[in-house]
């Protein structure tokens, strides 16, 4: 764990293990949408961070399938909600919304983009089920993006997803959609906050993360350390115990440790998993931390860059980075222990 959030966009990850997200925060919204000249809105800035989020966590995720205990169908959409937000009605005039179900991001490369579904495009039916019709507003409001990804998840396991959805101002479009293998992990960027962690499902980042500022695959080193917690099962290994220290300690090294396996699966230079500790390490791994539930940055440097040499040694000689046999977890050894 990098470090700990407080609130959670309403977005979820279609495809990816559902689950309630953390209590959101209504997001004050400006009283006119802006011209596009002005700045970005907080709306449209969060929708920039869940979009780059997204994409490191999608080429992640289905890179690493393989190798994961974990599997799931994934179409690469991310989806909210507009009555979910303070001011709905200002949520669909800004994103040009013709419903409240609209699509936040779309993975590149992913099954939805391939179908020809965009960012800012309206959700309308799944299966032939109209959306704002079956799945009406909720008390609390995350359950209705939790029904509707439920339901979409049931629909990938049965094969191809009929949807349904519109351009702002363009007559809808419909498309059988397919779905591929991932890791079953989701990816949230939080209204408010400068910290990173993994909650066992999802990997949630602050809007003020400092890693929004780093080079692409940096930025996809950071999202690959807290994935890293989630595929271990970190989380799991940790509560029923305790969380005693020296454990956390060796959970956080094996997140570091893994990065560059996943890296390297994704199509990242498995060294950028070393450039970002070397940045973020100076700045961010200090104080406290050294001493109770991190190493040192230099000593977590030198353990991520052995791990670069045998993930190095394996792509040459077997063509990927299989971790699942390949790496050792030292958490769970010790747990055992």
């Amino acid at each position: 764990m990098i470090g700990r959030s407080a609130f959670a966009a309403l977005a979820l990850m279609a495809g990816l293990a559902s689950a309630a997200p953390l209590a959101a925060q209504a997001i004050p919204l400006p009283a006119t949408a802006p011209a596009q000249d002005e700045p970005p809105t907080e709306l449209s800035d969060l929708q920039t961070r869940d979009a780059r989020l997204f994409a490191a966590g999608w080429r992640l995720v289905t890179a690493n399938a393989p190798f994961c205990g974990d599997v799931i169908p994934a179409t690469g959409l991310l989806l909210h909600d507009a009555a979910g937000y303070g001011e709905p009605a200002q949520v669909r005039g800004e994103f040009g919304l013709s419903g409240d179900i609209g699509v936040l991001a779309v993975a590149p490369g992913s099954p939805a983009a391939l179908a020809g579904i965009a960012a800012n495009d309206t959700l309308h039916s799944l299966d032939d089920r109209v959306l704002d019709e079956a799945f009406p507003p909720s008390d609390p409001a995350w359950q209705r993006l939790v029904d509707i990804n439920d339901t979409l998840d049931g629909a990938m396991a049965a094969g191809l997803v009929a949807l349904e959805w519109s351009r702002p101002g363009a007559v809808p479009a419909q498309s059988l959609v397919a779905s591929i293998p991932a890791c079953a992990s989701r990816f949230e960027v939080l209204a408010s906050g400068s910290r990173a962690v993994a909650d066992g499902s999802r990997v949630l980042l602050g809007r003020d993360f400092p890693g929004f500022a780093y080079p692409e695959d940096e930025f996809g080193a950071a999202v690959a350390h807290e994935l890293a917690h989630n595929l271990l099962r970190h989380r799991a290994l940790l509560e029923p115990l305790g969380r005693p220290r020296a454990l956390v300690r060796l959970t956080e090294r094996d997140a570091d440790r893994l990065m560059p396996w996943l890296l390297a699966n994704a199509g990242y230079d498995p060294h950028a998993a070393a450039r970002f500790m070397s940045r973020w390490g100076p700045r961010h791994g200090g104080g406290l931390l050294r001493s109770r539930t991190h190493d040192g940055w230099d000593e977590r440097l030198e353990f991520i860059e052995t791990e670069i040499a045998q993930v190095e040694r394996l792509i040459a000689e077997q063509g990927s980075a299989d971790w699942s046999r390949h790496f050792a977890p030292q958490a769970t050894q010790a747990a055992a222990d």
